[in-house]
């Protein structure tokens, strides 16, 4: 999982980075909104959102993110507590909303929830037809039998399941596969297609001509 962290307390939002990196979990530390990327196309599984900010409401990036049809799950990470606030951050778009102080425990688990939602599964096993997914174990099955996929398959696999259906632009993936670094060039992307479409059947991946993939279940 790779998340946006959009905070500007230095001490907390080290403290975020190291305790998700623990969990497993990249980041992109960020301490602006103005230092907020584009919302087209927003390369994060999650984005976690301070509303107070030095240069600018974090509310308003929200409201600003969704009107602009940014479907990634978005928490509130807030030291505010009141009704009003919480109701405009859910009213406004949010997926959730975690006063601080908080334990990273609890805050992983609301992220793999909202997950959860997004890619519509009720469960820490996706099931989609035959094919079952446990992100966090790395494990897949194809009718009951373990597939034996590398990392960066894995990986893509789960990027395209998140939304069965939905094309992804094979540029959103090739950032998605190194959120950390440089984009994967086009080419890598196609064979780890192959080699993916091999292992669980090649009528699960569809290209969409000059975009990209959709998972078809």
């Amino acid at each position: 999982m790779h998340i946006l962290l959009i905070e500007d307390d230095i001490d907390l939002g080290f403290a975020l980075q190291q305790s998700l990196k623990l969990e497993g979990v990249s980041s992109q530390w960020l301490r602006k909104a103005s230092d907020a990327p584009p919302p087209a196309p927003l390369e994060a599984d999650c984005v976690l959102l301070d509303l107070s900010l030095p240069d600018g409401s974090g509310l308003e990036l929200l409201l600003r993110w969704r009107r602009a049809g940014v479907a990634v799950p978005i928490i509130i990470i807030t030291a505010r507590s009141a009704l009003s606030d919480r109701l405009a951050g859910l009213d406004g778009g949010a997926d959730d909303f975690m006063v601080k102080p908080f334990e990273t425990a609890e805050l992983v688990s609301r992220m793999r929830a909202v997950l959860r939602r997004y890619a519509r599964q009720a469960s820490d096993i996706w099931t989609l037809g035959d094919l079952q997914i446990e992100p966090r174990a790395y494990v897949a099955r194809l009718n009951g039998a373990p597939l034996d996929l590398s990392p960066r398959e894995f990986h893509l696999m789960l990027e395209l399941a998140r939304e069965p259906g939905v094309v992804v632009p094979k540029g959103a993936l090739a950032q998605r596969l190194e959120p950390l670094g440089d984009a994967l060039d086009f080419g890598a992307v196609e064979v780890h297609i192959s080699n993916l479409r091999r292992k669980i059947g090649a009528e699960r991946i569809r290209t969409v001509r000059g975009i990209g993939y959709r998972f078809a279940p």
